[in-house]
């Protein structure tokens, strides 16, 4: 079947997010994060600090702070992390996970026997700072391609062990997942491309392995890959590293019938320019490896 002979998808070329209730991931989702974490932490020997300082029957009450301004993400986590530890420890969270915060904006109130809430205190902060900042990254970009019609999605390239909630954080921040592991769907790239010899043949062998229910997506670097992969039995095309008149052109092309994606060196000062172009995604990997943590402290 030719390209201009195949039938439009059904919403292909429109928006692939729907507007849901963001539900943080059940704990135990992370609660070998968690025990790994805190084994990390306490060592051989424990928290010798606070075990020499603080008396066993001490009580401490306190707040959990922003400290600079951003989007929070993992109030969840961060709770469950203090409770983890410490059944006995109460958290009540005040702020909600995908909200703007400004430095002083209390997001949890902490409460519990003195010892158990210093010694979990880094482990809850650390993924709470983590998942805010990637939140706050993926805010930015969100907000500066409204309009356009684009969705923002983070990749794979996320800290191992923190896949789950760093996709969380993302979506906290008003963008999109793609996949979470190999076992999503089928995203044929340039080294198999490479070892198929064609996109065809490529495309072929997918499909003579891939159940029906499986989507498939086929990177391309070139219009003329673009041209080939429009004949094919794919669900939607990566368009890599080509700048915003190459996109715009190969969105013509497309016409609707696939999902279109560009990535490739998608920069905060990139991004309105892309959208523009418009593609149906904008595949970002800084949004996880390249966040940059938001300052949070508990002030007892």
């Amino acid at each position: 079947m030719s390209a201009s002979e195949r039938p439009e998808r059904p919403g292909a070329g429109k928006s692939v997010t729907a507007q849901f209730p963001l539900v943080a991931p059940h704990h135990l989702v992370y609660e070998d994060l968690l025990r790994t974490a805190f084994a990390e932490d306490l060592g051989r020997a424990g928290d010798l600090t606070t075990e020499a300082v603080v008396p066993v029957d001490a009580r401490a009450e306190g707040v959990v702070a922003s400290r600079r301004p951003g989007v929070v993400a993992g109030v969840q986590v961060a709770a469950r992390a203090f409770r983890f530890y410490d059944p006995e420890v109460t958290v009540t969270p005040r702020a909600a996970d995908g909200s703007r915060v400004e430095p002083g904006t209390v997001l949890l109130e902490v409460a519990g026997p003195a010892r158990s809430v210093l010694t979990a205190e880094r482990t809850a902060l650390n993924l709470l700072g983590r998942l805010s900042g990637i939140a706050a990254l993926t805010r930015a970009v969100v907000d500066e391609v409204a309009g356009t019609g684009a969705t923002v999605v983070c990749t794979r390239k996320t800290t191992p062990g923190l896949r789950a909630l760093e996709k969380y954080a993302v979506r906290a921040g008003g963008g999109a997942n793609h996949r979470f592991g190999l076992d999503d769907a089928v995203l044929v790239k340039d080294n198999h491309l490479a070892i198929a010899g064609s996109v065809a043949e490529a495309v072929r062998r997918v499909r003579d392995r891939v159940g029906h229910l499986v989507k498939v997506e086929v990177e391309v670097d070139t219009l003329e890959q673009l041209d080939e992969l429009l004949g094919l039995p794919v669900d939607a095309v990566l368009l890599d590293n080509l700048g915003p008149e190459l996109l715009a052109e190969a969105v013509r092309r497309v016409g609707g019938r696939l999902v279109t994606e560009a990535s490739g060196g998608i920069t905060p000062d990139r991004a309105l320019a892309i959208a523009r172009s418009g593609v149906d995604l904008l595949s970002i990997g800084w949004l996880t490896h390249s966040a940059t943590s938001l300052d949070v402290g508990l002030d007892l």
